[in-house]
């Protein structure tokens, strides 16, 4: 566990501060919390209600984002970001910590702490950055960490809390979303029948963060991918259709493929 991003997170069964203790996170009421030998904290009490992405989702998505098609994603990430910092910057649903730790790369200094419920995600996001902790936590719940303690938090096709969202975040700071387009990866959902985006997402994305915040800006950003059978196949498993598609049972080949998605800038209201 990086210990750089210690000062921000909270007990989640009392709410005081943790200290670093043997291969443990503890609190002054005696309160503790393993720390994985990959380096993640397990600040979940009362069981994981929610698996998160499988092992092989994460591998799939790990072998994707290495290959650099998302890079054009991670980089407007980082360009969007506030120049200074007031806090932690928060990767809510970091999944591997790839957008995470382009941020981090973007704001020398700053200390990034990934939040996700996937234990196989886990594994890598507490790898992905020097300057980056990561810890287990459902998003739908309480947050184990300080309020206002969040300079930044970024939201990248993850489920979105706004409540807890505003709690953590900073008068100051900023929270960017992003989330699929009506056409994004329309190609490789009309080759394979894949789950289709949902019409009333953007309404639903609103309506979770409109009494939280206000949108300042939005822009949707579009890229071509020329994909070989193999990266088709990682792209079918590391997405939500994998659930209901298994990759290993469709043939795929050569694929141009529009990744589409919105990106929106959030300040406190």
């Amino acid at each position: 566990m990086n210990d750089a991003a210690l000062p921000y997170l909270r007990c989640p069964n009392c709410w005081s501060p943790l200290a670093h203790v043997g291969a443990a996170l503890r609190c002054p009421r005696g309160h503790s919390f393993d720390i994985a030998r990959q380096g993640y904290a397990a600040l979940l009490p009362g069981g994981n209600r929610h698996a998160g992405d499988s092992a092989a989702m994460v591998a799939d998505r790990a072998s994707f984002l290495a290959a650099g098609h998302y890079r054009f994603l991670a980089d407007a990430l980082a360009a969007a970001a506030p120049t200074a910092v007031p806090g932690v910057v928060v990767d809510a649903g970091t999944g591997t910590g790839y957008y995470l730790a382009r941020v981090l790369d973007e704001l020398p200094g700053a200390v990034g702490l990934g939040v996700d419920v996937a234990k196989p995600a886990l594994r890598r996001a507490a790898r992905a950055h020097p300057r980056a902790g990561a810890v287990l936590a459902d998003l739908w719940a309480r947050l184990p960490l300080a309020d206002g303690c969040a300079g930044l938090v970024l939201n990248v096709f993850s489920p979105r809390n706004g409540a807890e969202f505003r709690r953590i975040l900073h008068p100051d700071g900023a929270l960017l979303v992003v989330t699929p387009a009506a056409d994004h990866l329309a190609e490789l959902v009309e080759a394979f029948g894949l789950l289709r985006v949902d019409s009333g997402k953007a309404e639903r994305v609103g309506a979770s963060l409109d009494a939280h915040f206000t949108a300042t800006s939005a822009r949707v950003l579009r890229h071509s991918m020329r994909l070989g059978p193999e990266e088709v196949r990682t792209l079918i498993g590391m997405t939500p259709s994998a659930r209901h598609v298994s990759p290993d049972t469709v043939t795929p080949s050569d694929l141009t493929v529009t990744a589409a998605v919105t990106l929106t800038t959030y300040n406190p209201t």
